[in-house]
């Protein structure tokens, strides 16, 4: 007798009234022109919620600010981060918010749930000193260099984000204007002024490198402004890796990410005495409290000049 074909476990799923819950949710992220990688990590949180909801035996419309509560407390109990627990709460509150807006709901129960407290982490800085070593130690010899180069002059010049860095067309450098087209988060188009530096050596990228980056074997794309030595479009962890080989050789700032040359832009116009706003608009924050951080750098600097220094500090 044929022993019978053994049926593989399926995996947990959540009930259909959650599955057309996230359905809906994830509409709404297109139309709203979300980007790819804000949908997947909001399908993530939200379908972890939905799976703990079905195992309890709750639907959506079930769901009251206690329950929300009781989640949360459940994260905790599984030594989750406070900053991850808020992330997921941010999901849950963008699930409930488009189950209200389709008349599903008459409140969201997550707008009644407060965010865990997170603890502040001050960006890393690089000095002024720092930040010109590293870029004046990139050499302008062969293409690879020279796209080096260009590309973190801009980040630091111009604060990009890495993404918003592998993003850019030649199009959107205005070398009369001196100014960077940035297209940032949510597709918000900002305009960033751009250094003298950083402006002459995205220049000699062009003229002498890109082009033989295009011509590489494999494949091209002529509207990415940085390309890889086959010729692609650069990833974001592209970026990260070739600037731990920059910061590792030479010997300054090792191990920092393209985020900390961000962060340096905004810390040292705070220094030379730009106001939060202006800093807000070239960053593109959407909120001034985003970038309110940077006072707290500031401040943290000042203070640990202030222990170096003072005879009665």
């Amino acid at each position: 007798m044929p022993k019978a074909a053994e049926t593989s476990k399926q995996p947990p799923a959540p009930s259909a009234p959650w599955a057309r819950a996230l359905f809906l949710l994830d509409g709404d992220l297109r139309r709203r022109d979300s980007a790819e990688r804000t949908r997947r990590a909001y399908a993530v949180d939200v379908s972890q919620f939905a799976l703990w909801a079905t195992e309890q035996g709750l639907e959506p419309a079930d769901i009251a600010p206690k329950l929300v509560r009781r989640y949360i407390a459940h994260l905790s109990e599984k030594h989750a981060a406070p900053s991850t627990s808020a992330r997921k709460l941010a999901a849950l509150r963008a699930l409930f918010s488009s189950q209200r807006e389709h008349g599903h709901i008459a409140q969201n129960p997550a707008d009644l749930v407060s965010t865990p407290r997170r603890g502040v982490h001050l960006p890393r800085v690089l000095s002024t000193g720092e930040a010109g070593r590293l870029l004046d130690g990139i050499p302008a010899t062969g293409p690879l260099e020279l796209r080096d180069r260009a590309m973190f002059e801009l980040a630091y010049s111009c604060g990009l984000r890495a993404e918003e860095l592998v993003s850019l067309t030649p199009h959107d450098v205005d070398h009369d204007g001196e100014q960077l087209r940035v297209e940032g988060k949510g597709r918000k188009t900002r305009f960033v002024p751009i250094g003298e530096p950083a402006l002459a050596a995205v220049r000699t990228y062009l003229d002498r490198a890109r082009a033989a980056l295009q011509a590489s074997p494999g494949r091209t794309s002529p509207d990415a402004l940085f390309l890889s030595k086959s010729g692609r479009p650069l990833g974001t962890s592209d970026v990260r890796r070739r600037l731990r080989t920059w910061t590792a050789r030479v010997g300054v700032a090792e191990g920092s990410s393209p985020h900390a040359l961000r962060h340096s832009f905004a810390t040292h116009l705070l220094d030379g005495g730009a106001d939060l706003r202006s800093i807000q608009e070239m960053l593109g924050h959407a909120s001034v409290s985003s970038t309110q951080i940077y006072t707290r750098v500031e401040s943290a600097r000042l203070r640990r000049a202030y222990a170096r220094s003072h005879p009665r500090a």
